[in-house]
């Protein structure tokens, strides 16, 4: 991994930011930093704002307010543009195509060069585990063979940063396990992961970090053994005993 290269977007520091739509306080005066290491998993009830936060750290909103107008800096610059960044989201948009040549589009949109693009398609295939239906229609492929896919074309930008909102809702275990087998092998790779899930046994499984919303705002952000062990407010320990937030 070329590590002159990741600075540019690592880290990601959001400082005193805030988000509104319609005079309605989604983030409140949020302040915090996603850098190297083992992956970020962001928790919270529907409606925290997990998915407003992964849209303002990917660069594809603005902050609404905060200290100026709130501040968001990639590798300590600001309005970095998001060539070495990807996000995912819960359903994603397939192209009328095969799985194999969604992955190629993808990858002609990255820069990569034709000469290399079969190679690199057929190495991501495999590394989401789709190489053996690469040819098969992408909106015929399952939920989950679907986010695997939708995983692969994020991953064709070469990012040093992956932001996935909830990847795994609504699938099964076993597409669940080849999500979270994919998360593992792109970390393992040195890309940074910042993930959201409702599932706390997901957030044991794959968390190094984890941050802990209610309300538009930052309860905890702790290393996940801690969080799990000792969490240190209250709302923390509701949440792991399974209680609601509400």
């Amino acid at each position: 991994m070329n590590m002159r290269a990741a600075v540019t977007d690592l880290p990601v520091v959001l400082e005193d930011v805030s988000f509104a739509i319609r005079d309605v306080a989604i983030l409140d005066h949020l302040s915090l930093a996603f850098d190297y290491g083992p992956p970020t998993v962001i928790i919270g009830p529907n409606g925290a704002g997990k998915t407003t936060l992964l849209r303002l750290a990917m660069g594809l909103v603005r902050p609404s307010s905060g200290r100026i107008t709130g501040r968001i800096t990639w590798g300590g610059r600001e309005n970095v543009p998001s060539t070495r960044r990807a996000i995912v989201f819960q359903r994603p948009a397939m192209l009328r195509r095969s799985a194999a040549a969604n992955l190629r589009y993808a990858l002609n949109a990255a820069g990569v060069k034709r000469a290399e693009n079969t190679a690199r398609a057929s190495e991501l295939l495999a590394l989401v585990g789709l190489e053996a239906i690469a040819e098969r229609p992408a909106r015929r492929l399952s939920g989950g063979e679907q986010q695997r896919l939708a995983l692969a074309r994020a991953l064709a930008k070469d990012p040093r940063i992956l932001f996935l909102d909830e990847p795994t809702a609504s699938l099964d275990p076993a597409a669940t396990k080849a999500i979270e087998d994919v998360v593992r092998a792109v970390a393992a790779r040195g890309i940074k992961v910042v993930m959201s899930t409702h599932d706390l046994g997901e957030a044991r499984r794959l968390a190094g970090e984890i941050v802990l919303m209610h309300r538009g705002r930052i309860v905890e952000q702790t290393p996940a053994e801690a969080f799990f062990s000792a969490p240190k407010t209250i709302e923390a320990r509701r949440f792991v005993a399974g209680e609601l937030l509400v």
